[in-house]
């Protein structure tokens, strides 16, 4: 191959990664920007389809992760270098050399496109599609993001997500754009191909619109309501705050903060609970390591007592196996409920593998985290001072990023998500604080439970059933957000039903494809031996 057909094969390449990563970054900032999910992957896509090889594929794909997180992510490893000390240039270089790990969907997608292009445009598109959703279910990502995400800003097609989560409207994207690419080079077909997107764009506004009616009708009915206050304290630096002013003082100036806006809450604002964010106690609740940490216990309890008023509150909590990142749930008349521990853990900053932990490690990582996982949800009665109960599911962090946990809870009762969140290293760059609300919103929509957000800094924010955030604080900001929920049980949803199951239909999918193949090749060897054994023969 000569250099100038080489050259002739980069070029478009590049220049189709280079501008599907300026749309996916446009799609990524939300807002008005959300119909460019529809678009954004067709240059990308245009370029695939002229790529000969699988290692072209894999070099695009490769190629098309790092400009991705590039373009759209670009923000995580300076808000990560900010977070563990070390230079922005290199934790971002580091970022990107990861890329195609932390985004292997495209590598995935790409390959499968490849290796499936002579059985027809569509079976193509469903299996490329149908690797990307699989691939993000097997390996769900740091921040849980996937293309879906981008259309919660759109009141009618985030509501398809009670089908198929957001891993449902991933796909939908997928295929629209492949129509859209399909349509750019079909010349005097192209209707078709047209047709077909704007056919499936119907189908989700269509849904979107039907749903937010039937919710609106379901939730009109009279329902016992549960007014809670969140308590925004903008207290961080945590670490650096310690080194100056000591243990003690750090928790003093906690409590006290929080004290004072928690009354308020409930004096001024008519609160009936509280939330408070993760880890605001930093240390564990209910088994003090020291008298400083059992006379602070014995405040939370008592201000709970004095105001009348459940709490759920961020803290430690510890078992011979080790200490939990922990929500902890306080009641006036019957005290500590329980604790519920942090599932997903992020890794190693609050956790790492056992295989790969030791003194070396720690010198070399004195940043790493030790905390252990908890082993799933817990939802508590949170009774009220009427006597009125409210079962209340908490997650914390990221938590929220990922769909089952919430479904869980939602089949045990749950009426009500309660998210707690220590977003802190966002500070500088809000875009991360955005892209974890925007996650957690689609938590509700698919249990159809509304949803109230505490946060350290932002953003904290009330969310209803139909993933709307009704209302929220502002990054950098100490406030108190009080809002009213109703108390019902969920709407049902396929999600309830069946649970995250887009990724597993799509990884099954495959797997058909897979087993008709071996199953065509077997036939014609099969076909082939029958032939020269009857040309021998005669």
């Amino acid at each position: 191959m000569t250099v100038s057909r080489v050259r002739r094969g980069v070029v478009p390449t590049l220049l189709g990664v280079l501008a599907s990563a300026a749309l996916l970054a446009l799609y990524a900032r939300g807002g008005w920007a959300w119909p460019f999910g529809f678009v954004a992957l067709v240059p990308w896509l245009w370029t695939l389809d002229r790529l000969q090889s699988f290692g072209a594929s894999l070099a695009s794909a490769v190629l098309m992760s790092s400009a991705f997180v590039a373009a759209a992510l670009g923000w995580f490893g300076a808000a990560f270098a900010a977070y563990v000390g070390i230079g922005t240039v290199p934790a971002t270089a580091v970022l990107l050399l990861l890329a195609p790990v932390m985004q292997p969907q495209f590598l995935a997608f790409s390959l499968v496109r490849h290796a499936t292009r002579r059985r027809g445009a569509w079976p193509r598109a469903l299996a490329a599609a149908a690797a990307w959703v699989g691939c993000e279910w097997l390996f769900p990502k740091l921040l849980g993001d996937t293309l879906g995400h981008g259309l919660q800003p759109s009141l009618w097609f985030r509501q398809a997500a009670d089908l198929g989560g957001a891993a449902g409207l991933t796909l939908m994207l997928l295929l629209v754009n492949e129509a859209l690419a399909r349509a750019s080079s079909a010349g005097r077909s192209a209707w078709r191909p047209l047709s077909t997107a704007a056919l499936m764009i119907a189908l989700l506004a269509g849904y979107g619109a039907w749903r937010i009616a039937s919710l609106q009708a379901a939730l009109s009915a009279p329902a016992a309501a549960m007014r809670i206050g969140l308590v925004q304290a903008n207290i961080t630096d945590l670490e650096r705050r310690r080194a100056e002013q000591g243990a003690y003082a750090v928790v003093r100036d906690l409590l006290d903060t929080h004290a004072a806006m928690s009354e308020h809450a409930v004096r001024a604002q008519g609160a009936e609970a509280l939330l408070w964010s993760e880890t605001v106690y930093p240390t564990t609740f209910g088994s003090p390591k020291s008298e400083d940490g059992a006379g602070f216990d014995q405040e939370i309890r008592d201000l709970v007592a004095a105001l009348g008023t459940p709490l759920v509150f961020g803290t430690y909590d510890r078992d011979d196996h080790g200490e939990y990142n922990s929500a902890a749930v306080i009641e006036p008349a019957r005290g500590l409920l329980g604790h519920y521990r942090k599932t997903h853990l992020f890794p190693f900053t609050e956790w790492v593998p056992d295989w790969l932990d030791g003194p070396r490690f720690r010198r070399w990582f004195p940043w790493t985290g030790s905390w252990r996982p908890g082993d799933g949800v817990r939802v508590f009665p949170l009774t009220l001072a009427d006597g009125r109960e409210a079962n209340v599911l908490p997650l914390i962090c990221l938590d929220d990023v990922r769909p089952q946990l919430a479904i869980d809870g939602a089949r045990l009762g749950a009426q009500a998500i309660v998210g707690l969140s220590n977003d802190s290293w966002f500070t500088a760059y809000p875009a991360g604080a955005r892209l974890h609300l925007a996650v957690a919103t689609f938590r509700s929509i698919e249990t159809r439970l509304p949803q109230l957000r505490a946060t350290t800094n932002g953003l904290s924010a009330i969310v209803d059933e139909s993933g709307e955030v009704v209302v929220q604080t502002g990054m950098g900001q100490q406030a108190v957000l009080v809002g009213e929920i109703p108390l019902r049980d969920p709407v049902p949803t396929l999600m309830l039903r069946f649970g995250d199951w887009v990724g597993p239909a799509g990884l099954a999918f495959l797997g058909v494809l897979a087993l008709m193949a071996v199953v065509r090749r077997l036939g014609r060897g099969h076909l082939g031996s029958t032939d020269t054994s009857a040309s021998v023969s005669s």
